[in-house]
């Protein structure tokens, strides 16, 4: 049928679910290999001469990337997306929602200040040339930010704008059955109270209950919208078959955007630092403010803009803060090509002594 052409995501994100909610995530490994990759080719470009680190200063550069990234996704998201969180106290581990990263909640951008941040730092206690830490930085981001946008799709989270059924790339997620559905969508699959061994009265009651705003009705309804998201993870067939015609047809935004920011944006960067070379730090890392902000402006198109946080002048607020970048890029190269070239002879090496 035409109206399930859209493929069906049924990815669990748990590569080892240990108990419960408790388990071994794949956005979790995505970050791992995502930083692996990182140390593995940083390594290789230090032992070649090629940028400002020695092979030993490798790994204490990791360790502060990975710090920079994590507290700054996470706090950019927090005060980027729902500030609300700061004031957010529950009764399970671990207490404030900030520290609740088991719930998501990653802003790429909070990330990049955050790196930044965390070069600054890196670079003060070694005294090596900031510039050229920042064009590393830059050049081997992609690679997390590949990695990270399909962990996105595997989560089922960031999803795209609807799309026709028979768009070849279409995706049906069934995370919005928890993070969308409200009582009308039930309602709208009175199918499912027999799956749920519900008389229709009983059904219809709970709906009812729920409309009117009871608390214990609304909790049953989660319930069950997280046992029906369960059920397509694990492939039960019964529940496919009730929910996949209910489910919106939508672009793969995150993997629109894996390919951007991963593969378009790691060619554009190796180019420039591989083939061009340029003889002044900091290009490759302004080069990646403006390339990364116009991707990240034309491939939130196909995604749905945040819970709670409207448009303003058409664009979304990851269009606004990657506008942002664009502009700050720009300044940032044109004040760096203004800078007389280095000496002739001037090497890595050199730079890595005089800081």
């Amino acid at each position: 049928m035409p109206a399930l052409a859209a493929y069906l995501h049924r990815l669990d994100p748990f590569a080892w679910r240990i108990a419960g909610d408790f388990g071994i995530r794949w956005y979790g490994l995505a970050y791992a290999a995502g930083f692996l990759c990182v140390y593995v080719l940083a390594r290789c470009l230090a032992k070649r001469g090629r940028i400002v680190l020695t092979p030993e200063q490798v790994g204490d550069f990791v360790m502060y990337a990975i710090a920079g990234t994590l507290l700054g996704g996470r706090l950019g998201w927090v005060l980027f997306y729902s500030p609300s969180t700061l004031w957010t106290f529950t009764r399970d581990l671990p207490w404030w929602e900030v520290l609740a990263i088991h719930h998501g909640g990653m802003a790429s951008h909070g990330g990049m200040i955050g790196i930044v941040i965390a070069v600054l730092l890196f670079c003060r206690s070694r005294g090596i040339s900031v510039l050229g830490v920042l064009d590393l930085a830059a050049l081997l981001a992609p690679l997390g930010l590949f990695f990270g946008r399909v962990a996105n799709f595997v989560n089922g989270e960031l999803r795209g704008q609807p799309c026709d059924p028979a768009f070849p790339l279409a995706v049906r997620f069934p995370q919005e059955i928890v993070d969308d559905w409200g009582v009308e969508q039930f309602r709208a699959a009175p199918q499912l109270a027999r799956h749920f061994n519900l008389p229709s009265l009983r059904w219809e009651e709970l709906l009812t209950r729920a409309k009117n705003g009871s608390r214990e009705a609304l909790e049953q309804l989660d319930h069950y919208a997280r046992d029906l998201l369960t059920g397509v993870q694990a492939g039960n067939e019964e529940v496919i078959r009730l929910v996949e015609p209910l489910l919106t047809a939508r672009h793969p935004s995150q993997l629109y955007q894996a390919f951007a920011e991963g593969i378009v944006l790691g060619a554009v960067l190796a180019f420039i630092f591989f083939v061009l070379r340029p003889a002044r730090h900091g290009v490759v890392g302004a080069w990646f403010l403006i390339t990364y902000g116009l991707l990240r402006i034309t491939t939130e198109i196909w995604r749905l803009p945040d819970e709670g946080i409207e448009r303003v002048m058409g664009l979304s607020r990851g269009q606004w803060l990657s506008v942002v970048m664009v502009l700050a890029g720009g300044v940032v190269l044109s004040c760096i090509l203004r800078r007389p070239l280095p000496p002739p002879g001037a090497t890595v090496a050199g730079a890595r002594a005089r800081g």
